[in-house]
């Protein structure tokens, strides 16, 4: 419960994107996409942890559709000889967001990994629940998402913008690696941010924001590091993403969290981690004591 409500939170803090609502999916609809090289025994487990309803959409997504869709921007070994990874999505009402809830077998894909990615993609308002069998990248999940996302609305998403989703999933895991998962998350979303806000006509000027940003975070970035970033977000600010929208998304984003924190569960779980710090406190202190 106590994970089930940071990730919540982080979510609800953290995530920053394009916003482009499901067209004909229908709130309550569930689809399902299994990993194509899943014994039997495995689907049937994996069909048993997301107890889908009997109306669910069932489909499957194979290794050879992970390279296509990832192959430019995932290490070939991230990505594997093997779709294992699978994904449930419930859609829910415009405006409710994403709620992602990976399993601790997804190692590599963390839950605000997803979320950004699938914003920028032009995913959101579901549940999307991930797991595997065993250890696995999650690859084969976020494939998944997106072939799911085009055959329930009948719209293809843009080459292009998958592959900058793609891309940016790919650089905050990188950093994160470097840097921690959240700090990385919360660089990307700020970096998002301030280009929704001064909309950067040339690469020099998305070269402007990101140093910035990273020098506004005492981060030692690599000259790679940097480059890869402006890459990313030069391709993002040519996109046909509404960087308005963007804008107001941050906005409800940070009413969401205020929202939070206000309700009655929010009270609650700041107590909670209020009481956890005074008992790590004490116990530190009682260490100089003895």
């Amino acid at each position: 419960m106590k994970r089930r409500l940071i990730s919540i939170f982080l979510i609800v803090i953290m995530t920053i994107g394009s916003a482009t609502v499901f067209a004909d999916a229908v709130v309550g609809d569930v689809i399902v996409s299994l990993g194509d090289d899943l014994t039997e025994k495995e689907k049937e487990a994996i069909l048993e942890e997301f107890d889908p309803l009997e109306n669910a959409t069932m489909i499957v997504t194979t290794n050879a559709e992970e390279h296509k869709y990832l192959g430019d921007v995932v290490p070939a070994g991230k990505i594997g000889n093997n779709a294992i990874s699978s994904v449930m999505i419930t859609y829910t009402e415009k405006g409710s967001g994403l709620k992602v809830d990976t399993s601790d077998k997804i190692t590599y894909i963390t839950d605000n990994i997803y979320t950004n990615a699938l914003i920028t993609a032009g995913v959101e308002d579901a549940d999307i629940k991930i797991t595997a069998p065993k250890n696995a990248s999650g690859t084969a999940a976020l494939t998944g998402i997106m072939k799911a996302y085009e055959i329930s609305t009948g719209e293809v998403i843009d080459d292009d913008i998958k592959k900058v989703a793609n891309e940016e999933m790919i650089r905050t895991a990188e950093l994160g690696e470097q840097i921690g998962d959240e700090k990385a998350s919360e660089l990307i979303n700020r970096i998002k941010q301030e280009i929704a806000e001064k909309k950067p006509k040339t690469k020099e000027e998305v070269r402007d924001i990101v140093t910035n940003i990273v020098n506004n975070f005492n981060l030692s970035l690599s000259d790679e590091q940097l480059e890869q970033l402006v890459a990313l977000f030069d391709k993002m600010k040519n996109l046909d993403i509404d960087w308005n929208q963007v804008y107001n998304q941050i906005e409800n984003i940070a009413k969401k969290a205020s929202d939070y924190l206000s309700s009655e569960e929010g009270q609650g779980f700041l107590q909670s981690l209020k009481l956890f710090f005074n008992k790590l406190i004490d116990w530190i202190a009682s260490l100089f004591r003895k």
